[in-house]
């Protein structure tokens, strides 16, 4: 298959798409805690996609798994762990930083790290920045840098003029600043579990699969990973908030039962928003494989899209409803700069 940046960076944009989306479900969810809607939707988004979409658009799944070194399957299963921690302390980042610092750190260490990592631990960097092509994807890098922080502060801006539930006392920029470090690094971790999973993308090809699915397997593995850690993170909480009888309709602690409507509604709202978060992934494997030479750059496109998609969720549901001018304006400047920060990394691509 000839590579075809462009095509990638929209298969990018979709996956930004799905991300952005999935928590929307989960907003319908009614009477449930954030620990089992949280865990319900992740067993469609860790175990169930992965496996289902990967053995169908591969060939020879299990047998392709059962021929990768363990130390690759390892490598892979432990970033994807990592990643996981990267996570759950994202929201606690933005607690004790606020949104604009929280998400400036978190997201900007997200996008260099991920981004940058990879090519340097396969010692491929100064080959890349010694094109033109590979020059101009990596401004690409920096423009979403760019566009990350103009959002942040939009958001901060708004938050000035509206009701917010945070508060001067719940600001602890020290204890903030060790979190958000912790937060931006692991949460970079899943670009390097997609690199360390190279060689069960060659044996995928080997097999036969096409090479629009070859990263399918790579998935099933890193977010193994993943799983683990929210599932542990998960069942403590259902433990300590004695919370796991809301998985057959007892709330409030067992006095009321729900409807059996109501926990379908609430069991299919959670798969569907499990699902959409797996389709990120599932579109970024695309995306990737159509990335050519600079397949590393797709982290930094991942992460564009998700912030743009998420804005103009936020736009859609009225949440910018009110905001002043100069956090409209500092919005459209960061959401600009991030478009251009994709075309630019697909016209670095394409030209190499």
């Amino acid at each position: 298959m000839v590579a075809n940046p462009l095509l990638g960076v929209v298969f990018h944009w979709l996956g930004g798409l799905f991300s952005a989306s999935f928590y929307v479900p989960y907003k319908k969810i009614k009477w449930w805690s954030w620990e089992v809607f949280w865990l319900t939707g992740g067993i469609f988004s860790w175990l169930v996609c992965p496996w289902f979409f990967a053995s169908i658009q591969t060939e020879d799944l299990f047998g392709v798994l059962a021929d990768t070194p363990m130390s690759t399957l390892q490598e892979c299963y432990l970033w994807g762990a990592g990643w996981g921690f990267g996570g759950l302390t994202f929201g606690l980042a933005v607690r004790y930083m606020g949104i604009s610092s929280g998400m400036a750190i978190v997201l900007g260490l997200t996008t260099v790290i991920g981004t940058l990592g990879p090519p340097i631990l396969a010692g491929s960097i100064g080959d890349v920045l010694s094109t033109i092509s590979g020059q101009i994807a990596f401004v690409g890098v920096f423009i979403t840098l760019g566009g990350v922080v103009l959002v942040s502060k939009a958001t901060a801006e708004k938050n000035k003029n509206q009701p917010t539930t945070e508060t001067k006392d719940s600001i602890d920029m020290k204890k903030g600043i060790g979190i958000a470090l912790f937060s931006g690094v692991m949460s970079s971790c899943f670009a390097f579990g997609i690199a360390a999973g190279k060689p069960i993308r060659e044996l995928t090809l080997q097999a036969g699969t096409d090479h629009l699915w070859q990263g399918l397997p790579v998935l099933c593995v890193v977010l193994a990973g993943g799983l683990t850690t929210n599932l542990v993170w998960c069942c403590y909480l259902i433990i300590k908030n004695r919370t796991g009888r809301e998985f057959i309709g007892k709330v409030e602690g067992g006095k009321s039962t729900l409807a059996s409507s109501t926990m379908l509604r609430n069991y299919l709202l959670a798969a569907c928003g499990g699902a959409l978060w797996y389709f990120q992934f599932f579109m970024y494997t695309m995306g990737e494989s159509h990335m050519g030479k600079y397949e590393f750059s797709s982290w930094t496109l991942h992460m564009a899209s998700i912030i743009i998609f998420s804005t103009i969720w936020g736009i859609a549901l009225m949440e910018w409803k009110g905001s002043n001018r100069k956090s409209r304006v500092l919005l459209f400047c960061g959401i600009a700069a991030l478009v251009l920060s994709t075309v630019a990394i697909g016209i670095g691509n394409a030209l190499q």
